[in-house]
């Protein structure tokens, strides 16, 4: 997923985006455990688009917040 892709996105899609990609590392964590992931790299993968959307969302805050960073 690239930045842009995730700047486009709503804050509610945003939110939305961030439970099903928790919900994809815990079913890959589960078959890296039970033996079944055949792509170890998936897992960095998502970790960094969960950061990514975090991020941006932090940021969206922080903007609507008025807080100067």
């Amino acid at each position: 997923m690239k930045k842009i892709d995730i700047r486009s996105m709503t804050t509610n899609e945003l939110n939305t985006k961030l439970s099903d990609l928790k919900s994809e590392l815990f079913n890959l964590k589960f078959s890296l455990a039970t033996g079944n992931l055949p792509n170890n790299m998936q897992i960095g993968n998502v970790k960094k688009d969960i950061a990514r959307v975090k991020t941006v969302l932090r940021e969206r805050k922080i903007k609507a917040e008025g807080i100067k960073a």
